[in-house]
């Protein structure tokens, strides 16, 4: 099955999200910098390239190529005006044929935790993952130390699947995760 979808541009009372373009690299710095070390303990390493609007433009390319190509969606969280970007979750690692399914990624300013924002992106976007991308079944993992990933996914009806021994490289270290997944309703 050849899936051509439009790139989404999905909103909620308080956000605006789509795959970046070439005009928000300095968002997407910006976005970088302020948060490098609350996001930090649950990303890998960055080097010093990573904090670099060279950077951001070649991450912007590569992702709107793997929107095109419908290997995976990176989705920006702006705020209504588009002025600044509060977080990010993707759609990533998307297999078709019989299997229908991705990963979900996600991160959120520090400003911004613990407003709601996350679930409020989040329920438009698997809405839109099981509508528009026709996906049966998303995955999410998580460290067993991330309480908010895992009220947040608990929300939506993420059932645990499995646990990971060192699953991930996460700030330099191999970390357990828990395997998580949601399966499209009716599914």
């Amino acid at each position: 099955m050849n899936t051509v979808v439009a790139l989404p541009v999905l909103e909620t009372p308080r956000a605006r999200i789509r795959v970046a373009d070439v005009t928000d690299a300095s968002k997407m710095l910006r976005y970088r910098v302020q948060n490098r070390t609350h996001l930090s303990p649950w990303e890998p390493l960055r080097d010093t390239a990573h904090y670099t609007v060279e950077h951001c433009i070649q991450t912007i390319a590569q992702s709107r190529q793997n929107a095109q190509q419908d290997r995976g969606y990176p989705l920006m969280v702006f705020d209504r005006h588009e002025q600044a970007i509060l977080g990010t979750f993707t759609f990533a690692n998307i297999v078709r044929g019989a299997f229908q399914a991705c990963h979900l990624g996600y991160g959120i300013a520090a400003p911004m935790q613990g407003q709601g924002l996350m679930r409020e992106v989040l329920e438009v976007g698997i809405a839109w993952a099981f509508g528009e991308l026709r996906l049966h079944r998303i995955m999410a993992n998580y460290m067993p130390s991330n309480e908010r990933s895992a009220r947040l996914l608990a929300s939506f009806g993420f059932e645990r699947e499995g646990y990971a021994k060192r699953y991930l490289q996460i700030a330099g270290e191999w970390e357990d995760h828990v395997l998580t997944a949601l399966v499209a309703p009716g599914g």
